[in-house]
């Protein structure tokens, strides 16, 4: 059995993941940190919880060693610790921004600030499965990657990784769990609810990842958010330097994905779900993926759907804990989701 600690376990991050290792096989949560509520039940910041667990949150200064931490907390906060935390376990997964991106130049672009440990910059395994599945299998360090840098480089990748595009336009709509668990104005029922806010149309942080991950092709990304809790929807226009039909295209697609576990390619012909929707991953590691071909011109449009707390955050973490430990890449995520919702 594998022991792990969540540090940082209050959030809708750490709820989730708490939520997945509960009910893993191969698994036990010893300890769940919080400085807010510690020494109170999980089920006072997670009640979805309730009756499944006995389990209470304890400070910081009360962990103990174990094999695997799970790091969620606010970014900026992991790498001031990061020290602390592999003296207590010889594996860890961070769930912020921190170690995401490999170089200090980089880091301080995008985070606007110096990054206190750069000698680990680059020792974390990015944690996207589907793009370092070999090198997370020894990995002892995994940085997981954003939920909009998720969907996005699922999304394009197989044409990036052939050199077949020449510049990307990404518009996400995301749900309002994406901003965390503090409240603040632009979170408060009046303001937020039935808004469509562009809160990120340039210059957002994920943006460092993909291009990280997708090479020296223009990216151009604006983020919005919807009226949704869960869920992000990546609507990529894709400028492409060859002409592709769409069989062409679905080949590519199903060359890459087609073995995959959490990558679905949505593509049908008629009724109401002809191409991926956030609302039908609720609580699943899924990412769907469909695309059109635009007529006469050289744009095609690649759509990718995932639930920012689970594919995007908490789900992804928990497939990148079961390649590392050599055990079925789904334990603990088959949940298919539901409909309706």
């Amino acid at each position: 059995m594998i022991r792990v600690g969540i540090v940082g376990g209050s959030g809708y991050t750490g709820g989730e993941l708490l939520r997945l290792l509960l009910f893993h096989s191969d698994c036990q949560v010893v300890q769940v940190t919080s400085e807010r509520f510690a020494g109170k039940s999980v089920s006072k910041a997670h009640p979805n919880l309730r009756g499944t667990t006995g389990l209470k949150f304890c400070a910081l200064s009360q962990l103990s060693p174990c094999d695997v931490l799970f790091l969620c907390l606010p970014h900026g906060r992991a790498m001031e610790s990061i020290g602390d935390f592999q003296s207590l376990a010889p594996r860890l997964v961070d769930l912020s921004a921190d170690f995401r991106l490999h170089s200090a130049e980089r880091y301080q672009h995008w985070y606007a600030g110096e990054h206190s440990r750069p000698d680990l910059l680059g020792s974390f395994v990015y944690g996207v499965p589907e793009l370092h599945r070999d090198a997370l299998r020894s990995a002892a360090l995994v940085a997981c990657a954003g939920c909009n840098a998720t969907a996005s480089i699922l999304a394009v990748r197989p044409l990036t990784r052939r050199g077949l595009v020449d510049s990307i336009v990404i518009d996400v709509k995301a749900g309002s769990s994406e901003g965390g668990n503090v409240s603040s104005d632009a979170s408060h029922h009046p303001e937020r609810s039935g808004a469509v806010r562009s809160y990120r149309p340039t210059g957002h942080r994920h943006v460092g990842e993909i291009e990280q991950s997708l090479g020296d092709i223009p990216i151009h990304f604006s983020a919005t958010s919807i009226e949704m809790v869960r869920g992000i929807l990546a609507t990529c226009h894709v400028f492409i330097s060859e002409s592709l039909d769409e069989k062409a295209v679905w080949k590519i697609y199903r060359e890459d994905y087609g073995n995959e576990p959490f990558v679905r390619i949505v593509k049908e012909r008629s009724g109401i779900h002809r191409y991926p929707e956030p609302k039908l991953l609720a609580g699943t590691n899924y990412c769907d993926i469909g695309f059109e071909r635009d007529p006469g011109t050289d744009r095609l449009v690649v759509i990718s759907a995932i639930d920012n707390l689970m594919k995007g955050s908490a789900g992804q973490a928990v497939q990148c804990f079961n390649i590392m430990h050599g055990l079925n890449e789904t334990l603990g995520l088959k949940f298919p989701g539901l409909h309706p919702v």
